[in-house]
């Protein structure tokens, strides 16, 4: 059976019959950022360059299903600028060309580790950034004071004492951003910590990217966040 075609054509159904007959929007997570685009009657300009999406909406006067800018990440919540740094982004799927893409707009330095190393080229090659073998990741130590995002599934349940970064390598890092929320306290963001760095997980990124799709699902006013600690 041809799963990878099955699962396109259920994403498409769900897709099409749930956002124009039943519901408003939806917000779209792993593995289907990608793949779902094509299920879109209009794109947001910057989700096409990038070629993923995390929110749909259905616009009531012909139920056309819009794609509409989600949350970025990383970059709305680094403390000060993050122009001329040294981005670091390990992983190249949706949500790694999402955290890319708005760290170039930023002025970032970007440089991709993938565990394909294909992906992270092509990546890096549209945002004018470097990509590098995986395996070189413990050893990139260019400057101190870096950022690191992780946007892979290391680290995520059940495999919840993987880091993509050793310990002692994260020393170079000042920020550390990673988008696993399951469990929120990943390894990563623990030892990071224990290095001195600033730590933000992907709690954060998900209640404002679910905050901001609240206003647009309903048409409301926004909801002011919890207090996130520990």
């Amino acid at each position: 059976m041809d799963f990878a075609g099955f699962s396109r054509k259920l994403i498409s159904f769900v897709t099409n019959t749930l956002l124009v007959f039943l519901l408003g929007g939806t917000s779209v997570g792993i593995p289907h950022k990608e793949e779902v685009v094509k299920c879109c009657d209009e794109v947001h300009p910057l989700a096409k360059s990038i070629g993923a999406v995390n929110t749909i909406v259905r616009r009531p006067s012909d139920g056309k299903l819009i794609e509409r800018e989600g949350a970025n990440g990383i970059v709305s919540h680094a403390s000060s600028p993050i122009s001329g740094k040294i981005f670091v982004l390990v992983g190249a799927g949706g949500a790694g060309r999402a955290l890319a893409f708005g760290a170039k707009d930023r002025g970032a330095q970007i440089v991709i580790f993938n565990r394909n190393y294909e992906r992270a080229k092509a990546l890096a090659s549209a945002v004018s950034g470097e990509a590098f073998q995986f395996e070189y990741l413990n050893s990139f130590c260019p400057e101190e004071g870096m950022i690191l995002a992780n946007a892979s599934s290391f680290g995520m349940e059940p495999n919840i004492n993987q880091s993509p970064v050793s310990k002692e390598a994260l020393r170079a890092y000042r920020l550390v951003f990673d988008a696993v929320y399951t469990p929120r306290n990943t390894t990563l963001l623990q030892e990071a910590a224990e290095v001195g760095a600033f730590v933000v997980s992907g709690v954060e990124m998900f209640i404002g990217q679910a905050l901001g799709q609240f206003i647009l699902f309903t048409g409301g006013p926004g909801i002011k966040p919890p207090h996130l600690s520990g």
